[in-house]
């Protein structure tokens, strides 16, 4: 494993993310409250939207572009079967965010 610090947590208001670089990743996090930050692809796989520009409903990240949804613990689409994206597994360590990438 290996954790690359991203940002603060206090710089991602709860609810909200943002896009950050994680070694040679582009990454959208997460900040789902309570301490608990999700990393995910940058883009959607329907058509590129930048899904850091989305919202967090229900344990998804919607993209602002068309709607799509996706879980942010599996990855998977829950309107298109055909469409997932990357999930990474995070950590906050003295307030910093880190992400394992690969």
């Amino acid at each position: 494993m290996t954790f690359v610090r991203v940002a603060r947590g206090a710089e991602i208001p709860a609810g909200r993310g943002r896009l950050v670089e994680a070694g040679s990743c582009t990454l959208a996090v997460f900040n789902g409250g309570d301490g608990c930050f999700y990393a995910v692809s940058a883009l959607c796989p329907h058509e590129d939207g930048p899904l850091a520009d989305g919202w967090l409903e229900g344990g998804a990240v919607v993209c602002p572009w068309h709607g799509f949804d996706f879980d942010l613990t599996t990855g998977l689409c829950r309107v298109a079967d055909d469409l997932s994206i990357s999930v990474f597994p995070t950590r906050v360590v003295n307030g910093m965010v880190e992400v394992d990438v690969p």
